[in-house]
């Protein structure tokens, strides 16, 4: 008497699986009379010809099965083959509803019904449950029949499981990492969404996938949890690890400045490059920029053990715990195995390696004040009498980094993607936090130049974040490589979809500007775009109202952190000479029109 296995629900509790009653036909052939009637019949239930299973009624083997998993509905003719001494067995195969859509997540069972993949082998004895059994006394003519005087026991049925997907989010997430991959021609794509404040995995998905109820028709590749299993080097977003312990460390203040050596400096003999030329930058505007040479000056202010015990308490080279099959620790090397430019190249995501979902634990532990959480893909399980076992793991592992210190983070990771390599990640009206990568392969012994891994972290709201992605995007073509334009666009279509589709969500309106008839300034902020439903051409000026800012006080600054000032508290700027800044115009705490000019001068 067999047990039904358990279905597997997402965590709205829409039906992941269903056990689909079928059919299995199979026997000794030296007790089977009227062969070629055998195998018309099964012709007529099945595509497959007589010759097919006159093949295997004629089989010296003891025990052949015939057919496998076939609808009761699929042959009307079925019962009539228990008369020519065919055994039929009635069973259930397991059939996936959304096909391809958590496949990898989910898995799928052999046709004996046993977890081969995902949470279906992870959970195979949850599911299975426990076959019962009964005693049946036979007649003289052979036929068996049921005493109930003799003992029997039911068959305990298998215990149902609710994860901790959104169905929902799963499918929007593959669709739009789909789109991207086919856009830039990427060899693959993978994504998690996690919510950082439980560690709750909301969806997981690599493309190209598989469709469950078909698994031998694809490679056997497509069948892996990419976003646990596989290893790459991050590049850039494993920034936050050098900038977070020289913070916690008491090493640097935001507004410490480094010269960036123009763009490109040697470091112990290796020379380290910038995508632009930068010069002097801030702590905060290092990150902003994401420059190489930036970090790698904070770094050194760290000692190479402090660097490994951060890389640690991110939960990089350890295992998620996530409890599913095949998860990857990840790979760095200890302080003692270090070369001279190790903690340089490593503070930029270089000679470390990393999966998806360590990164988006990380991020997590920024955004949800500094505590790193064990992932959760479980939400509880109900055994066959209705008693519900929820997952009570604990979901804090240590505490990361202080509150003060993950808030500075989090604020410069909001005015990266505001102002920074992010920018591509900007949804209207939300605050986005987020950082960029762009990371080299390393093939063959060095770093490939024409194969990337583009990839960026986010997460929203920054005030109160529900929602943290980490999106990769494999060897997309030139041009897409980069973390802003590949990876951080599948970011912002994800999160915007799911704002749409989930009233969860709540939209934070921005105070609306009003147009008035007086003078309009120019500016390169799209601060009155949003007001302006059908923009039309005017052979007039427009005129708004004047808006009032206060001078900022710039004295003493650097030219570029005085006019960065400037610019946040809303003047353009001119300066005359090198150097320091000696004299401003107006003068400070005035109030004056803004948009008007705040001349300087350095010496």
């Amino acid at each position: 008497m067999q047990a039904s296995r358990g279905n597997i629900y997402d965590r709205n509790n829409v039906l992941l699986t269903r056990n689909i009653s079928h059919i299995t036909l199979c026997g000794n052939p030296s007790d089977i009379v009227d062969k070629k009637s055998v195998a018309h019949i099964l012709g007529q239930c099945t595509e497959n010809p007589p010759a097919y299973y006159l093949e295997k009624l004629n089989s010296k083997n003891p025990f052949v099965f015939l057919e496998r998993n076939i609808l009761g509905s699929q042959c009307d003719y079925v019962s009539k083959l228990k008369n020519y001494g065919v055994i039929i067995k009635k069973n259930y195969f397991r059939y996936y509803p959304f096909g391809s859509t958590g496949s990898q997540v989910i898995g799928f069972t052999d046709p004996d019904s046993r977890g081969l993949s995902g949470i279906e082998k992870q959970y195979d004895p949850v599911l299975t449950g426990t076959p019962g059994w009964i005693m049946k006394k036979r007649s003289g003519t052979g036929k068996s029949k049921r005493d109930n005087s003799y003992p029997y026991v039911k068959p305990s049925n298998g215990s149902n499981i609710q994860v901790t997907l959104n169905i929902e989010y799963q499918c929007i997430l593959e669709d739009e990492l789909k789109k991207q991959m086919n856009v830039t021609d990427a060899k693959g794509a993978t994504g998690v969404l996690m919510n950082p404040e439980t560690g709750e995995i909301l969806a997981m998905a690599s493309i190209p996938s598989f469709d469950s109820n078909h698994p031998s028709d694809y490679p056997l590749e497509y069948q892996k949890i990419k976003a646990i299993t596989d290893q790459f080097e991050p590049g850039s977003t494993f920034k936050i690890v050098s900038a977070t312990a020289a913070l916690e460390k008491n090493i640097v203040r935001i507004d410490d400045e480094f010269f960036c050596e123009n763009g490109s400096f040697f470091y112990n003999g290796v020379r380290i490059g910038d995508h632009e030329k930068y010069g002097l930058l801030t702590f905060s505007q290092i990150l902003e920029q994401s420059s190489n040479v930036g970090i790698i000056k904070i770094t050194e202010l760290l000692q190479g053990q402090s660097l490994y015990q951060y890389i640690k308490k991110f939960g990089f080279g350890i295992e998620t715990d996530i409890n599913l099959p095949g998860e990857s620790k990840g790979f760095i090397r200890e302080p003692r195995n270090w070369s001279k430019i190790s903690p340089g190249v490593i503070s930029m995501g270089q000679e470390i390696s990393v999966t998806a979902l360590q990164l988006a634990s990380a991020y997590s532990a920024i955004a949800n004040g500094g505590y790193l959480l064990r992932p959760k893909i479980v939400n509880q399980i109900m055994s066959h009498d209705r008693k519900i076992k929820k997952n009570k793991n604990s979901n804090v592992l240590r505490k990361v980094a202080s509150l003060e210190t993950t808030e500075t983070i989090k604020n410069i990771l909001v005015k990266t993607v505001k102002m920074g390599t992010g920018a591509s990640a900007t949804i209207p009206g939300w605050s986005i936090a987020g950082k960029t990568g762009t990371a080299e392969k390393f093939i063959n012994g060095s770093y490939s130049e024409t194969k990337f891994i583009s990839n960026f972290v986010g997460f929203f709201p920054a005030e109160k974040p529900i929602l943290l992605g980490v999106i990769l995007i494999d060897e997309p073509k030139f041009g897409f490589h980069w973390g802003s334009t590949g990876a951080a666009p599948v970011f912002r279509n994800v999160a915007q979809r799911i704002i749409n589709m989930d009233d969860s969500f709540q939209h934070k309106q921005e105070p609306k500007k009003i147009l008035h008839e007086n003078n309009l300034w120019a500016s390169n902020k799209t601060v009155f775009s949003e007001n302006i439903k059908n923009p039309v051409l005017f052979n007039h000026p427009v005129k708004v109202e004047n808006m009032e800012c206060i001078v900022p006080d710039v004295r003493q600054m650097s030219l570029l952190k005085a006019v960065r000032k400037i610019k946040e508290s809303g003047f353009t700027h001119t300066f005359h000479g090198s150097g320091i800044v000696h004299w401003q115009s107006p003068k400070p705490n005035l109030t004056k029109t803004c948009g008007s000019t705040c001349v300087i001068g350095l010496n």
